[in-house]
């Protein structure tokens, strides 16, 4: 897979992982059919272009995402940094149920996913979303103590507000702030962008490719996907929306041309440029199943795009039909207006 991917430091003193990570989520749900075994070999391969931050959340297949990592962890645990999360609850049926980040809900659910990716040490450890009800100082407070108890090394956020993560920032030392981050969704540019440069907090995109649609592969969303694929009831994957975004890729098609690239390395490309703008360190977490996929979004961290370049794709994310999830209040743009 040629050369090893750069490197880049999580928050000021966090660990140093590839400047491209790798989000586990599809190997176990939310996107049809799972193949384990191609998995294993997928994640294998990540290590050996240099991707080291591997993503992961007790939420995952309800837990069976981090039992699913625990082989390759235990083999690899010097070489990886191993990141997981909580406050996403669902019940047996699993129908989610709502947030928690209450400490005892915490402790437990560190507890938990310490014993199945079969660990002492969570690297990373994000509060998967955030409860308005619970103080922040209360949730990160408790999340610190962790940190004390060495039980985790540094602590990360989703899905939060500029103002939110100065706060939790001001209690402990927040490494990473993973939320959503593409041509298609720039609602973290609202606030959290500035905030996590001022503080010196990595910004960790997820769904950098618009859950699959910035990879070109999508013109009539429902009808393409299994009936086991989540994004059939994503607004931005249903019917008129689905079409109106697909029309909106031609400027991506075009300069993925001038490239001789893909539309997806075009789009994981702008999303490291973006942050550069911003004077942030940004690690994308794409996710695949595929080794054939990783390959394709390892060799976008060596693709820049010019200045008008960059102005055409600029107003993408304002047109785009539909919005991220359909219900928004999982979000820190719900709590900006």
């Amino acid at each position: 897979m040629g050369n090893r991917i750069e490197q880049a430091e999580l928050g000021t003193g966090g660990p140093v992982v590839g400047v491209q990570g790798l989000g586990c989520m599809g190997m176990s749900e939310f996107y049809g059919d799972t193949d384990e075994a191609g998995a294993r070999d997928t994640l294998e391969a990540a290590l050996e272009a240099g991707v080291t931050l591997i993503d992961t959340a007790d939420v995952y297949g309800r837990g069976r995402n981090e039992e699913f990592l625990a082989p390759f962890v235990a083999a690899h645990r010097d070489e990886i940094v191993l990141a997981t999360k909580f406050a996403l609850v669902r019940g047996e049926d699993t129908a989610y149920r709502g947030i928690r980040n209450d400490r005892p809900y915490l402790r437990q659910a560190v507890e938990d996913s310490l014993k199945r990716l079969g660990v002492d040490t969570i690297d990373l450890y994000y509060m998967h979303r955030r409860d308005p009800a619970v103080p922040l100082a209360e949730s990160v407070g408790a999340m610190a103590e962790l940190v004390a108890e060495g039980k985790v090394r540094h602590l990360g956020l989703s899905e939060v507000t500029g103002a939110e993560l100065r706060e939790a920032h001001a209690v402990h030392p927040i490494a990473a702030l993973q939320s959503e981050w593409s041509l298609f969704s720039r609602d973290v540019e609202r606030s959290a962008v500035g905030a996590a440069a001022e503080l010196g907090v990595a910004l960790v995109p997820y769904s950098p490719l618009g859950r699959g649609f910035l990879t070109g592969a999508f013109t009539d969303a429902g009808a393409e996907l299994s009936e086991a694929d989540f994004r059939r009831s994503q607004p931005r994957f249903t019917g008129d929306n689905a079409k109106a975004n697909a029309a909106l890729l031609a400027p991506v098609r075009e300069i993925s041309a001038e490239h001789g690239a893909t539309p997806a390395q075009i789009a994981l490309a702008w999303v490291q440029q973006r942050a550069r703008v911003h004077g942030l360190t940004v690690v994308p977490i794409p996710g695949t199943r595929r080794r054939s996929r990783l390959a394709e979004n390892v060799a976008a961290t060596r693709i820049t795009l010019s200045e008008a370049e960059l102005a055409l794709l600029e107003p993408i994310a304002a047109r785009v039909a539909g919005d991220r999830y359909p219900d928004m209040n999982f979000t820190a743009a719900s709590r900006e207006g």
